[in-house]
């Protein structure tokens, strides 16, 4: 199972004023407000890990090791995408991004995203999504992808960097353990 995962539903128009699950998502997410819709589906399809999913099969696939399931749902009534991010809420831990690109709306929430924005005006465009989604849980981008990561929508503008310092910090600790342990047992103890 991958340790951070994404799940990118990708819809028509939407509205999140709807069921349930669209005002629990919209609660906690990130609306890009400058959003200008495109072909998400066939770039986050490049990526290494991602598998196109019906919303029944999002569970199934996260445990079956995927690290981003592209879920399709074209011109999905209020029910239908209420159910669909129930789905995809269900099967979200506290690692997951979820991540709805319809054609007047663009929501981050989950891993990494600030929750405290609430909305972002930014100009994004359909190539800025893989970018972003790619960055925040440790995917591998295709090459000639254009797009720009969406720095609005995280937490921390610095996360790579943090992680990179956080790991350094560990390394550090762990070599300082294994020095303590390798000791001569008369070095371990002051028995003056």
């Amino acid at each position: 199972m991958a340790e951070k995962k994404v799940i990118l539903l990708l819809a028509g128009e939407v509205s999140l004023d709807g069921g349930d699950a669209a005002k629990k998502f919209k609660k906690k997410a990130v609306l890009v407000n400058n959003y200008t819709a495109g072909d998400v589906a066939a770039e986050a399809l490049r990526v290494a890990g991602a598998a196109a999913v019906a919303p029944e099969g999002i569970a199934q696939a996260l445990e079956a090791g995927a690290a981003l399931c592209v879920v399709k749902l074209d011109a999905p009534d209020a029910a239908a995408l209420d159910a669909a991010l129930a789905k995809a809420l269900e099967a979200a831990d506290r690692r997951t991004l979820v991540v709805l690109a319809g054609s007047n709306l663009l929501a981050f929430q989950g891993l990494g995203v600030n929750t405290k924005t609430g909305s972002t005006d930014r100009q994004a465009f359909a190539r800025d999504v893989v970018p972003t989604l790619a960055h925040i849980a440790d995917l591998p981008i295709p090459d000639d992808t254009t797009g720009a990561v969406l720095y609005q929508v995280l937490k921390e503008t610095n996360l790579k960097l943090n992680e990179f310092i956080k790991l350094k910090e560990a390394l550090a600790r762990m070599e300082t353990a294994l020095q303590r342990d390798n000791r001569e047992p008369w070095d371990k103890h002051d028995c003056a």
